[in-house]
């Protein structure tokens, strides 16, 4: 059986809240590691999320 292309990965807060996106990762088309400007609704802006592996 074949291996599956995208993975689930999590998206942390670089604003320390704890707050986390989790969003699908195809492995072949980006080998580095993510970073987006997502809204963090603890600290009511927008912060830029970092990924991180889900434990």
């Amino acid at each position: 059986m074949a291996k599956t292309n995208t993975i689930l990965i999590k998206l942390v807060s670089t604003a320390d809240t704890g707050f986390y996106y989790v969003i699908k990762k195809n492995t072949r088309n980006s080998t580095d590691k993510m970073a987006f400007r997502k809204y963090d609704p603890v600290v009511r802006k927008h912060v830029l999320f970092k990924e991180s592996k889900i434990k």
